[in-house]
């Protein structure tokens, strides 16, 4: 009878593991590792020439290879789509990896309905909770039953776009109502949206207090653009819609930006061609280049159901 042997100890080893270290940590020879990442079969990133094995992502990646992996609930056949907020950073690294998903963008709800709809296999969100000063995990615990796991891609700032040279000299929520501005808006279930109800009430302002637009802005772009052709006079978006658009910016709140999926999706090939781009430097240059993104956090595991 052939032995099977015991499960790993998770908790004495380090958080960022050497190649040499999860071998030991997997209990099979370094040959067989880095053949596994040669096939990108085994979640890691390559940083400054050297492989590393996030703990939290191969204790994800363990229980997924786990002879009872998927008992109990079937797993639809997912579209093959990236839904949810708006993000250029994300935008670019979906075209950027080659994972041959697609982006549907409609705001963080919409991103997590489509998700928990089988009709996408990821959902970019940023959901402000003013309770907890906190993001996303209050609206994933109403989650439906299931196996979910939240990975964060940045932080970002998020704050008043402005005119170019701020003419109006806006320095906060309170000051567009003093100088009667044009506040655009995102669509109700974006999460700029849902924060800028948030930080209206936390600055005691009511929502009919202020010039607001009839039309809503769908995306970053949208938003930055009825800004920049004079139809708004501010709104709430990410420090890189202001720059990418020659605009002015007083940043307000630093937020997170989480990618949520099914557990088991996150091994999926294309997925992890995705998480590759995103782990990687080249992302982090082009995430500098954009401006307003912190990466500090990028790859930590948020939310796992």
């Amino acid at each position: 009878m052939k032995h099977k042997p015991s499960s790993p100890d998770r908790t004495a080893v380090p958080d960022l593991m050497e190649l040499k270290e999860v071998a030991a940590y997997l209990r099979i020879g370094e040959r067989t590792v880095y053949d596994m990442v040669k096939q990108k079969k085994i979640p890691c990133s390559r940083v400054t020439g050297k492989w590393l094995f996030p703990k939290r992502l191969v204790d994800l990646w363990i229980d997924q290879n786990t002879e009872a992996a998927g008992l109990g609930r079937a797993t639809p056949n997912l579209s093959r789509i990236v839904a949810g907020s708006h993000d250029p950073l994300l935008d670019w690294a979906v075209r950027e990896s080659g994972c041959n998903m697609a982006m549907l963008s409609g705001g963080s709800r919409s991103g997590l309905d489509r998700l928990y709809a089988a009709e996408a296999v990821i959902a970019g969100i940023h959901l402000y909770d003013a309770a907890t000063d906190d993001f996303n995990v209050a609206a994933l615990a109403a989650a439906p039953l299931g196996e979910w796991v939240a990975i964060t891609m940045a932080e970002r700032q998020q704050g008043l776009v402005v005119a170019n040279g701020n003419p109006l000299q806006i320095a906060s929520i309170g000051d567009l109502i003093a100088v009667n501005a044009r506040v655009a808006l995102r669509q109700p279930g974006a999460g700029s949206r849902e924060l800028w109800d948030a930080l209206r009430e936390q600055s005691g302002h009511a929502h009919d207090q202020f010039a607001t637009l009839d039309a809503v802005a769908l995306t970053e772009t949208d938003l930055a653009l009825a800004i920049r052709e004079g139809a708004a006079d501010a709104g709430l978006a990410i420090e890189s819609a202001a720059r990418n658009f020659g605009l002015g910016f007083i940043p307000l709140k630093v937020e997170r930006f989480d990618l949520v999926m099914p557990r088991r999706e996150y091994f999926s090939a294309d997925v992890q061609r995705l998480f590759a781009c995103i782990m990687g430097e080249t992302f982090a240059r082009h995430a500098a280049s954009l401006a307003g993104y912190d990466l500090t956090k990028r790859g930590q595991v948020v939310f796992n159901s």
